[in-house]
């Protein structure tokens, strides 16, 4: 792939920015199950909605089918709880490998359908039985009827993991009840509440975030003449953004944390540094993808970044995109449960074994996870840099040198510094 495209790749990671197909992505092998177009599965629950060709979507649910291996076309046992299929919390408790979490995505077949996002909820006859499945928190037994078998196609960008087995959906109807937590049930049924008043509500009883991002989806949220689809990787997005938002009102009158935190964690091939000081929020992330990775086929390391002073961001993080609004709903959770205020700058490596993507989830979770760890406590930003230095691939400089937030820190002297 010659150089220019690489840095063109880099930016892009999927978005179809060149309108072209995707060089990259061609190189990411699915699997093709062997069934008929009548099957039953438990769905994860998950489903899907697109953004191509907006506002006319594809929508659907994903499922793996019982009767038949998804790779050998062998019986097998049927596969009752299948929330692993699509959960980045729970592959990131479990520790998935990148090939244990498309194993297990190879096995999904995506019934879908084509909807009207900009039309009344009610007039799509399968929108019902997606709704039904996106309330879902544990597996939902699910019967398909499909117009033909599933092609080896891909739906594939970085907010989400690999959707691959797509197939226009004939018929589908739930064989079971729907287990479904009160407080969704609630929601949903309450049309009066504005969708992220919703979603903040969920989030606060203890709704994992992908659960939030279906249902938000599957256009269940919000005042009853706003309610419509949402394309799922806006909706990671929308809710990323919303919950960190609403938990920063309060952040930025927490007193500010002591002394230089660092904290730090490592998934498939994503290593994280975040550096904490001691002023008011602000928030930075600087992505370096290294040489040979997923997304940069050239000879050289680039390097993405967003940022944000006190009084937030105005435009959408172009350069990061979503991990952007998933790094800082990791880090205020952090700053509200010890009710303190920082200012943060994320580092992260995508090294060369991130060879597929994952969507933004892992990110999310990778964070959450370097926070839940004691923090390394420095007096000086050379002694946090030199920490560093120890566990990144790429020189600590790289960043440094690059982030819009140190290049200000420690030039304006607070009343402490003045007065002792």
């Amino acid at each position: 792939m010659p150089f220019f495209e690489s840095k063109q790749c880099v930016r892009c990671k999927g978005r179809g920015l060149c309108g072209k197909p995707c060089q990259i992505y061609s190189n990411i092998k699915g699997f093709n199950p062997k069934i008929s177009t009548h099957f039953s599965g438990n769905s994860p629950p998950e489903i899907f909605v697109g953004k191509h060709d907006y506002p006319n979507v594809n929508a659907g649910i994903l499922s793996p089918n019982d009767s038949e291996d998804a790779v050998f076309g062998e019986p097998i046992i049927p596969l009752k709880d299948t929330e692993e299929f699509s959960t980045p919390e729970i592959w990131h408790e479990k520790k998935f490998s990148i090939d244990q979490i498309l194993s297990n995505r190879s096995r999904l077949i995506y019934g879908k359908f084509k909807a009207n996002v900009k039309k009344p909820i009610g007039k799509n006859k399968f929108l019902n039985v997606m709704q039904e499945v996106s309330m879902a928190y544990k597996s939902v037994s699910t019967e398909f009827f499909l117009k033909k078998p599933p092609t080896q196609t891909m739906e594939i960008n970085k907010y989400t993991p690999v959707i691959s087995n797509p197939a226009p959906l004939e018929y589908a109807r739930l064989q079971e009840n729907p287990k479904i937590k009160p407080k969704v049930e609630y929601l949903v049924s309450d049309s009066d509440v504005k969708s992220t008043t919703a979603i903040n509500e969920m989030y606060k009883t203890g709704i994992p975030v992908s659960d939030v991002i279906k249902i938000l989806s599957a256009g269940l949220l919000g005042m009853k003449t706003q309610r419509k689809l949402v394309p799922t990787r806006w909706s990671i997005t929308a809710v990323d953004d919303g919950l960190s938002k609403d938990l920063l009102k309060r952040i930025r009158y927490y007193p500010e944390i002591g002394e230089i935190m660092l904290f730090h964690a490592y998934y498939v091939g994503n290593h994280y540094e975040i550096l904490l000081l001691p002023d008011k929020f602000s928030f930075e992330v600087i992505e370096a993808e290294m040489k040979g990775g997923l997304w940069n086929k050239g000879n050289e390391v680039e390097l993405m970044q967003d940022y944000e002073l006190f009084g937030g961001r105005k435009s959408y993080a172009n350069e990061v995109t979503g991990a952007y609004y998933a790094n800082r709903l990791a880090l205020a959770e952090y700053l509200e449960k010890t009710q303190k205020q920082a200012s943060a700058v994320f580092f992260r490596e995508a090294r060369p074994e991130y060879h597929a993507p994952l969507g933004v989830g892992i990110l999310r979770e990778c964070c959450r996870a370097a926070f839940r760890n004691p923090s390394e406590k420095f007096a000086t930003l050379d002694e946090a840099f030199a920490k560093m230095k120890d566990r990144l691939k790429l020189s600590p400089n790289i960043f440094r040198e690059k982030s819009e937030i140190l290049k200000e820190y420690g030039k304006q002297k607070k009343l402490n510094q003045w007065f002792g």
